[in-house]
């Protein structure tokens, strides 16, 4: 019975030895393993989205410098004109307009419908940037104009301006861009004809004569030098009454 009892000790110690280490190899498994698919592409779209933009270039710079001739226009809400003001939709609908004959809805919401989703790093100047500020989605829009900034209109009191992306405000509360025009549909610049340039003064001739002029400079001399001189005694006019003549000897 004793001997039986010293056995089987040891055997305990070696059965809990072995759950132990099996415990620690599961342990050591979940802390190796990847994390979800949702789990992975949520966290990559907080890590991106206050990412700098590259700035590419998509052949849309004529709607930004659009934009930007706006900034100063006071802020009224569903203003669309330079005249009455302007707010974000308006500002954006009337740009893309008069920029690229393209008509877009009146609202920032229905405009994120327009148009093709871009990745951070493929927008470019002229796209529109979409924000949260409301706790709606594209609840705000803006015209992206590059170096990581947009033009908008942005509230009550204020005026049309141009924001800094990176700020903690915008960054936390960006949504994504879209491009709603293609550069092929943009008006073509209009062609600039050359201006001819004014006709030159004709040249003056190359004297082959030069012995012909330095005797004609030396004639022009002695012409000066002849005028200059006391003129001669006037000579007196002939006597037409030589009776008078006579009786004066």
């Amino acid at each position: 019975m004793r001997m039986l009892t010293r056995h089987s000790f040891p055997q305990g110690n070696t059965r809990l030895a072995g759950a132990a280490l099996l415990a620690l190899a599961c342990l050591l498994s979940a802390c190796s393993s990847t994390p979800t698919r949702s789990t992975a592409s949520r966290d990559n779209g907080l890590r991106t989205r206050g990412v700098p933009i590259q700035d590419p270039s998509a052949g849309l710079e004529e709607i930004s410098i659009e934009a930007m001739a706006l900034v100063g226009t006071p802020y009224r809400y569903g203003g669309n004109t330079p005249d009455s003001g302007f707010d974000c939709s308006g500002l954006v609908r009337y740009v893309v307009q008069r920029a690229a004959s393209v008509n877009l809805p009146r609202t920032a919401a229905e405009m994120g419908r327009r148009g093709t989703s871009l990745e951070r790093r493929d927008v470019a100047s002229g796209d529109l940037v979409f924000f949260n500020t409301t706790g709606q989605p594209n609840s705000h829009v803006g015209i992206y104009v590059g170096q990581n900034r947009f033009v908008h209109a942005p509230a009550t009191g204020g005026t049309v301006r141009l924001e800094d992306m990176t700020k903690s405000y915008w960054a936390s509360r960006y949504m994504g861009a879209r491009r709603v025009v293609a550069a092929s549909n943009l008006p073509d610049a209009p062609t600039i004809m050359p201006i001819a340039p004014a006709p030159a003064s004709p040249a003056r001739p190359i004297d082959d004569d030069p012995l012909g002029a330095l005797a004609r400079a030396r004639g022009a001399e002695a012409d000066n030098l002849m005028s200059t001189r006391t003129p001669a005694a006037i000579a007196q006019p002939a006597d037409d009454d030589p009776i008078a003549r006579f009786a004066t000897q």
